[in-house]
């Protein structure tokens, strides 16, 4: 008889899904906090907002879409990116030694500096950080840093003794039994 292992990457992708879309909350909070504290010539739309309108403009539909469905696109494209990149720090997180907090400020930095300054501006969706101010940079990558050390914190929870821990003590229970 053979018998099943869980699958141990899915509980992975799971647990740094679910820490990746909770850690977008203080993010956007943060996000919104410091975008009230910028000068008023630098108060434009935030990457989330600008990312979001011109995929939906290249989509054709940017336009039939009022103020809510354009706050809620967004929101819903910026929770939606910070749960992936939080499934895959899941898998991820690991490999490293560290301190939970440390581990996912580290991927954090890395997620930023990936985004702002490779794929978003090499598929012209946000013009690159160098490009940015200081003010408008170190709001991203303060944001970037809330979320990641959320991440760190709430990833491992999941993993060890968190949602999980029910099912593996049932496991090893049902192991003893045979």
């Amino acid at each position: 008889m053979i018998k099943s292992k869980p699958n141990d990457t899915a509980e992975m992708l799971l647990a740094g899904a679910l820490a990746g879309l909770a850690a977008t909350v203080p993010m956007t909070i943060a996000m919104e906090v410091m975008f009230r504290q910028l000068p008023a010539r630098q108060r434009h739309p935030l990457p989330p907002r600008k990312i979001t309108m011109r995929v939906a403009r290249r989509a054709g539909f940017a336009q039939e879409l009022n103020e809510p469905q354009r706050l809620g696109l967004t929101l819903a494209a910026h929770f939606g990116y910070g749960t992936s990149v939080g499934a895959l720090y899941g898998t991820l997180s690991h490999r490293v030694n560290g301190p939970p907090v440390v581990k996912g400020m580290g991927y954090a930095l890395l997620v930023w500096a990936v985004s702002y300054l490779g794929w978003l501006p090499v598929l012209g969706l946000i013009s690159p950080a160098t490009e940015h101010s200081a003010r408008r940079n170190a709001l991203t990558i303060s944001a970037h840093l809330v979320w990641g050390a959320t991440l760190g914190l709430l990833t491992p929870a999941h993993r060890r003794g968190g949602a999980w821990a029910p099912r593996r003590r049932l496991r090893a229970r049902h192991r003893r039994m045979r």
